[in-house]
């Protein structure tokens, strides 16, 4: 089924505490973790599957329970995995006093954080990505970010490799956070990372190896606040067509206990 998208609240969001200091360390690149890791590709076999425990039936009911209430955009891909044109979703996770708590996670989220990520402070951000496919699009994972074989090991890579209607699907995971992270979030600073990260995106789509190659790829955004998700929303209408391309854009604004994924 089909959520009515949301239509992200501009409510203003309760203070956050400040980060701690690991965090503050890399916070001023706009928050781009293994964001450095760009994302995606073209289409491949799916012979080598390495977690099919999050393959879901389609007549499952969206969102999956989890980790956290997710409202807002859900269950949105259909043709537009096979569509060229880029498109762009939202919704809202929210953990509310919860701490982070491996056991709720799925099977994938699971092999996504026991396999960690090739650097930087990004890995629960690309474990709520995961999350939030698996649970709105019923995503199963095939490959963590180590695991994906490149043209070019030194060139743009992305961050999972996942399966979505029978299609494979690359994934890029960047943040939604500038430091410090009180201050307004401005659109200057979303199309700045909107522009960074789909030019990447395009890079590792044509560095990745045929063998794990995707049909098209997903830019999954973990918004520190709904207010931050809403100034990406407003920078995605600015960025040049070409830049856009044909990846898909799920921008999820986080709420409650979610510190650490920044």
């Amino acid at each position: 089924m089909r959520w009515t998208p949301l239509l992200l609240c501009l409510l203003a969001c309760g203070d956050k505490d400040a980060p701690s200091d690991d965090t503050a360390a890399n916070a001023d690149d706009t928050a781009v973790s293994t964001d450095d890791t760009a994302d995606t590709t073209e289409t491949g076999d799916t012979s080598d599957t390495s977690d099919t425990s999050d393959t879901s039936d389609t007549s499952t009911e969206t969102p999956l329970e989890g980790f956290g209430t997710l409202t807002g955009d859900c269950d949105m891909l259909d043709t537009e995995l096979s569509d060229a044109g880029p498109f762009l979703f939202m919704n809202t996770l929210d953990f509310g006093d919860a701490e982070f708590d491996y056991d709720a996670l799925s099977a994938g989220g699971q092999e996504v954080y026991d396999d960690g990520n090739l650097g930087g402070s990004s890995l629960h951000s690309e474990i709520f990505a995961y999350e939030v496919l698996y649970r709105c699009e019923l995503a199963a994972l095939i490959k963590t970010e180590g695991e994906i074989t490149y043209v070019d090991s030194g060139g743009k890579k992305t961050d999972l490799l996942v399966e979505i209607d029978g299609q494979r699907i690359g994934v890029s995971v960047t943040r939604a956070f500038a430091w410090p992270p009180d201050d307004p979030y401005t659109v200057a600073q979303a199309q700045d990372l909107l522009e960074d990260k789909l030019a990447d995106v395009l890079l590792s789509t044509a560095n990745v190896d045929a063998s794990d190659a995707w049909t098209r790829q997903i830019l999954s955004v973990i918004a520190y606040t709904p207010d931050h998700a809403a100034r990406i929303e407003e920078a995605w209408a600015l960025v040049d067509e070409a830049v856009r391309a044909d990846t898909i854009v799920y921008v999820t604004a986080t709420e409650g206990n979610d510190e650490y994924i920044y």
